[in-house]
Formats: structure tokens, sequence, C-alpha cells
């Protein structure tokens, strides 16, 4: 009875949505203690801007409170292999839409994002791409659109990618340089209000969805 009362509680542990992200926030997160940290960093970064779901921010966190001086450094690489990343979503939309692209979209339920980024780029063109860049807003969602959308001439590539840089590199320098300022105090409080700050974010994240679907 015990043993069948533990497994049950494990199940739901398991499909328990914090639990889900927390145990990959922790795999993110511990490379910042292996020899592979800045590299892991730029492949998170680079897959982030074209299909995986935990931001970059997360380890370059971690790596900015580990050497503060080094801060800086961990941005550059983190928005080159996030632009790298986004140029790869590109890609994605304009040959492999299909293939890759709509299973992406599937996954993030995000077609009405989709099908609202058309228009946002007919009438805003890279200001949508720079606050994709810069905000919660499924940033994998707009790079796979633009290269969607570059058939019809609505984007083009050079610049989607100035947007991009832009952007990108807004957001994780001021990530790094909030932690050189504040120091150690903030990895403290991301662990001990984990599963608030996680609602937080995933409140943020639907409000960038409803920034594409209303106000553009």
């Amino acid at each position: 009875m015990e043993q069948a009362q533990t497994i049950e509680k494990t199940e739901r542990k398991w499909w328990n949505p914090f639990h889900l992200v927390r145990r990959l926030y922790d795999w993110v997160l511990h490379w910042a203690d292996t020899p592979y940290a800045v590299p892991a960093l730029f492949i998170l970064a680079f897959a982030e801007s074209s299909f995986f779901p935990i931001p970059p921010d997360v380890l370059l966190i971690a790596l900015a409170i580990s050497i503060p001086t080094r801060a800086f450094r961990y941005a550059l690489i983190c928005s080159v292999g996030s632009v790298i990343g986004g140029a790869f979503g590109y890609l994605i939309g304009w040959q492999f839409y299909e293939a890759i692209g709509v299973p992406i979209i599937n996954f993030y339920h995000g077609w009405d994002v989709f099908h609202k980024i058309e228009i946002m780029y007919r009438e805003h063109g890279l200001i949508a791409v720079f606050i994709a860049a810069l905000t919660p807003i499924p940033y994998k969602i707009f790079t796979i659109a633009s290269g969607v959308f570059w058939r019809n001439s609505f984007m083009d590539f050079i610049s989607f990618m100035g947007a991009s840089v832009i952007g990108r590199s807004l957001r994780f320098f001021l990530v790094s340089g909030i932690i050189w300022y504040f120091g150690p105090t903030i990895k403290g409080f991301i662990e001990k209000y984990f599963e608030w700050l996680t609602v937080a974010f995933t409140v943020a994240l639907i409000l960038g969805f409803v920034v594409v679907k209303y106000l553009f």
C-alpha cells in the first residue's frame, strides 16, 4: 500500500508542470559546473532561437554570477549563439517549413501568433523582429515565420539579422549587467522563488502572445 502511494506521488510529481520545468532548468544549470559551460551556453542560445523551450538566460545568469568579471563576455557569446540560431530558424522557415517548421509551431501552439506575424511584418517591419528578440514573445516562431514570409518579400534576410543582433544583444547584455551589478544575491533569489518566477515567466510569455494577437 505504501509502495503504491509512493509510486502515485512520484507519478504526480513527474507530471507536475513545475517539476518538469524544474528538471529541465536544473539540467541546463548543471552545465555551469562543467568544463563545457561556455560551449553549452552558445549551443543553448542557438537552440532556443529555433526550437528549445528554456531561455539561455538561465545559464547566462549562473555563469555571470560565478565569474562576474566575465559577465559581458558571456553575454557576447550568448548573443552570437542566439543570432546564429535565429538564422537557422529563418532557414527552417525558408527551406524546411513543412518538415520541421510546422511541427515546432504545433508544439508551441503558435499558429495564432504565426498568422499575426505576417500582418506585423506588413505594418511594422523590423520593429516586429526587434520586439520578439528583446521580450518573452517566442522568438523561435518569429525566426521561422521570417523565413516563410521571405518568399513574399515581407522580410529580407539582412534586415532580419540586423534586428536580431540589436534585440538579442540588448537583452543578454542587460541580463549580464544586472548580474554584474547585484551579484550572487540574484541566484539565491532565483533558487528560493523558482516556482513563482516560473509562473511570472509563463505569464510574461502568455502576455507576449496577447501583445502579438491583439495590439499589433
